[in-house]
């Protein structure tokens, strides 16, 4: 015979089961190890020395630092990160939130030695390349008119790749990245570095750094973002399923709100 629980045992059963979980390490100090698996999932496994393993090793400052400007000043909203990646902030307030995926990109490229893979579409089509403008070519610009001439001396120190990832910050964002990079149809094909944007003037765009599955397939991703004012780039919390959180469940063509943005036709890109 069923037995009926009292309602007080049924309430504090049905009141514990909507707690939410903590998955967070407070104590981890990079992508990874900041954040704990939900019970019955494993982490994706992708190639040593790869984008994906680099995303997910890269290195977090210590839990609780906040959000910072490129001004110096603390960021108005604090409550939509668990962690802050270790890039520092350019004062010159370009690094927004295309520019931040832009820089971490071209860093890894730069670091695996990849140099020659360095470049970027300007809005108006115009492809820059790092090979090129370290050569001494620089953009004369004029309206949606772009050629290149050469300039500059010859100059490949990590000094002037900065400079040209200014350039690059100036002249690019979520448009071009949107138009240039190649589209992810199937969602089931989703992996670390892939982006969730929205191109546009203001757009925004985010990044996968993190991915994890369960034995039915489910699949769940840690993201990060820069944003607009220029400011820290920070691994985001998901203020919508408190149970997985900072984990995300990625649905293309769907609703999906990201801290303190809302991706209202989630589309999907990847860097070549």
């Amino acid at each position: 015979m069923y037995q009926i629980k009292p309602i007080k045992q049924t309430t504090n059963a049905l009141i514990a089961s909507m707690k939410p979980v903590n998955l967070l390490n407070k104590d981890g100090l990079n992508i990874k190890s900041r954040a704990n698996l939900p019970t019955g999932y494993k982490r994706v496994a992708y190639a040593k020395g790869s984008f994906q393993e680099y995303l997910r090793n890269y290195k977090l400052k210590p839990f609780g630092t906040k959000i910072i400007n490129y001004d110096a000043t603390e960021y108005f909203w604090q409550q939509g990160h668990v962690g802050i990646l270790d890039i520092d902030v350019p004062k010159n307030g370009l690094q927004q939130c295309a520019d931040a995926l832009i820089r971490v990109r071209s860093e890894y490229l730069w670091d695996t030695n990849q140099k020659d893979e360095i470049g970027f579409n300007f809005t108006s089509g115009h492809y820059c390349s790092w090979k090129h403008y370290s050569k001494g070519y620089r953009p004369k610009i004029d309206g949606n008119k772009v050629s290149f001439h050469k300039t500059a001396a010859a100059d490949s120190s990590k000094k002037n790749f900065y400079k040209y990832l200014n350039l690059i910050y100036m002249y690019s964002g979520t448009l071009s990245l949107f138009y240039e990079l190649p589209k992810i149809s199937n969602i089931e094909n989703l992996k670390i570095g892939d982006m969730l944007i929205k191109g546009g003037s203001p757009g925004h765009i985010v990044m996968i750094c993190d991915e994890a599955i369960n034995s039915e397939g489910d699949k769940i991703y840690l993201l990060f973002q820069g944003n607009t004012p220029a400011q820290s780039v920070h691994l985001v919390k998901n203020l919508e399923d408190s149970q997985i959180s900072p984990w995300y469940h990625l649905t293309k063509d769907a609703v999906i709100p990201v801290s303190n943005y809302t991706f209202y036709d989630s589309k999907f890109v990847r860097f070549k």
